[in-house]
């Protein structure tokens, strides 16, 4: 039995690494990082692959063992900016110890979970590898961006093939099985440029965009406010209007950008018509505006009773003494690219979330334990090791 003491020295001097290598989006560069990575898995004698569609953003697939059942962990290792520095109370880049816990940009989202995940990677490689199946560690960028060069990458290649796949999401070692989807949509708007002197001799595509808005949401939100799943909502959002060339201009163009999150249960592609058949009842005429899915994937929802949900409970209260919660996630993870899959996907990791993307971002050190051996655990309750 590992000493904690020694567990948490070693993960903190892993994450003290991570946070020393920068990885903000922009530029979302991941290669210096995923370099670090790579070399760590590789000593350990696991199969190792560098994969990348796009300049400076890599991925690191590293797998031990075969067949099934084949479990997959995922960490996303690029950040957010910093942003102000004089908002840091220490070096954003050089993790700092105090109240119990390591700040640093990332260090709660996501590369205390990353640390962790590297940490579990080595204690399986001690206890032999896996006596069932194959355990695959992930780490990939453009997470921040919600790019497509990262899991999505991952998937379309079929670089990983997951049965369960558990990503380090900062869960504070809670459970999120169901995620929304999310759907992106941009509206185009047209109208006819003319001086502001006079401006009935043009046609105003802002006050078009204005006459749209109102009508999307006077229509959708008594219907959006009745689709709940649990404690969770199906809604809309006006994100962003771009529209005008000068202010003595009646404007020509428009543009409108609109977040739609999409209960478990509810279709892309239905829910990006429902929005098309909204606007056509506007009495806009057709050919005023265009719409265009701009992106968007389906949510997910894994069964509370699935081998791998099973085996992180059972560990949780191993650990614990306590049974888990299973909490509502607001964002999106990059497990919503395999919601088609009909797999497990669980969001698991140390860290509150609502201190991600901040400054001074934190992670508590007993929850970097705690991650570590619920993580060893679950596995051992999923595919065994060779050596208990």
């Amino acid at each position: 039995m590992i000493n904690e003491t020694t567990i948490l020295k070693d993960i903190t001097g892993l994450l003290s690494s991570l946070i020393a290598i920068p990885s903000t989006y922009p530029p979302g560069n991941t290669s210096e990082i995923c370099s670090y990575i790579r070399k760590w898995y590789e000593q350990l004698g696991y199969r190792c692959h560098t994969l990348s569609c796009e300049e400076g953003i890599h991925n690191i697939v590293a797998s031990i063992g075969s067949d099934s059942p084949n479990l997959v962990f995922n960490c996303h290792v690029d950040t957010v900016d910093a942003g102000p520095i004089s908002k840091w109370k220490s070096d954003p880049f050089t993790a700092s110890s105090r109240n119990e816990a390591i700040y640093g940009l990332g260090a709660n989202n996501c590369k205390g979970s990353t640390a962790v995940h590297m940490w579990v990677g080595q204690e399986i490689a001690r206890l032999g590898g896996p006596e069932n199946g194959q355990i695959t560690f992930t780490f990939t960028g453009d997470e921040e961006r919600l790019g497509p060069n990262g899991m999505k990458y991952l998937r379309d290649t079929a670089s990983i093939t997951p049965d369960i796949l558990l990503l380090g999401g900062p869960t504070e070692n809670q459970l999120i099985t169901e995620e929304r989807g999310v759907l992106w949509i941009r509206i185009y708007i047209y109208g006819k440029t003319a001086h502001a002197g006079n401006p009935n001799s043009g046609d105003n595509a802002i006050c078009r965009a204005a006459r749209l808005i109102n009508h999307l949401n006077a229509t959708m939100e008594p219907i959006l406010s009745n689709r709940m799943s649990g404690e969770k909502h199906s809604t809309m959002n006006i994100g962003r209007i771009n529209g005008g060339q000068n202010v003595n201009v009646v404007p020509g163009s428009c543009t409108l950008d609109i977040d739609r999150r999409l209960l478990p249960n509810e279709d892309l592609q239905q829910a990006y018509q429902e929005i098309c058949q909204t606007l056509s009842t506007s009495g806009e005429p057709q050919n005023s505006y265009e719409t265009k899915l701009v992106t968007g994937t389906n949510g997910f929802s894994a069964a509370k009773n699935g081998p791998g949900v099973s085996a992180l409970v059972d560990s949780i209260k191993n650990r614990t003494k306590k049974c888990p919660e299973f909490v509502d996630a607001v964002g999106v993870s990059d497990g919503r690219y395999f919601a088609e899959k009909n797999i497990e996907i669980i969001n698991f990791g140390p860290g509150n979330g609502s201190t991600s993307h901040a400054a001074n971002e934190f992670v508590e050190v007993d929850q970097l334990v705690d991650a570590a051996i619920i993580l060893c655990d679950s596995i051992k309750r999923i595919t065994g090791t060779k050596s208990n």
